[in-house]
């Protein structure tokens, strides 16, 4: 079994760096709609047999919720803390595997998610890494394989772990998931790719349409 999880903070602390750009109530709304269109993305993915939020916000939960995942309503006790914490909820099998994918990878597809999930075999490791170093999907089988190490030039701290475990590991520089928004530079980025999920999308123009004079 593979399940899927999906990060993300409490909405007041979600991408501080976009406020001068959009505004809370932007800001908020970006951080709602990019999780949608990447739930959207993973229940597309046949082998996925559950997806989940694991977030300490309650319109986190219900918006999870709403587009059609598992919400895990918890205390924040940090990033690597939390997946921990609900990876082991999801899987608790000793073959079990999860998918971690970042709340903000806004051009998510389903194919290349699928793709992620099929290139590696238990004990593995799969990483879909973003383009500033991080990583945007990390695919552990079994789940405890490695530890969960998201944060600055995370790519390199799961290949580093994943060499030490002696398991193989596969990384992928997928197209969808290689942009993940925090700094106002990704947002234009997104804005001029097109490719970001229809969610994403519709929330974008109707900032564009807001702030026009």
């Amino acid at each position: 079994m593979i399940a899927a999880l999906v990060p993300v903070k409490a909405l007041p602390r979600a991408k501080s760096r976009l406020l001068p750009h959009l505004g809370r109530g932007g800001v908020e709304a970006l951080q709602i709609a990019m999780l949608t269109d990447v739930v959207t993305a993973l229940r597309g993915v046949p082998e996925l047999t559950r997806v989940a939020v694991v977030t300490p916000d309650v319109d986190v939960a219900k918006a999870a919720e709403a587009a059609g995942a598992e919400a895990l309503l918890r205390a924040d006790p940090g990033l690597n803390q939390a997946i921990e914490g609900a990876s082991a909820e999801l899987a608790p099998g000793p073959g079990d595997g999860v998918l971690v994918v970042l709340g903000d990878v806004a051009c998510a597809r389903s194919e290349e998610l699928g793709e992620l999930v099929r290139s590696v075999s238990s004990p593995g490791v799969a990483l879909a890494p973003s383009g500033d170093g991080g990583t945007s999907a990390l695919l552990r089988l079994p789940r405890d394989v490695i530890a969960a190490g998201f944060g600055p030039q995370s790519a390199r701290v799961h290949r580093e772990r994943a060499q030490a475990a002696g398991v193989s590991y596969r990384e992928s520089a997928l197209p969808s998931l290689a942009v993940d928004v925090d700094e106002p530079e990704d947002l234009d980025a997104l804005r001029r790719s097109g490719a970001a999920g229809p969610h994403t999308r519709a929330l974008l123009a109707l900032l564009d349409a807001e702030s026009r004079p």
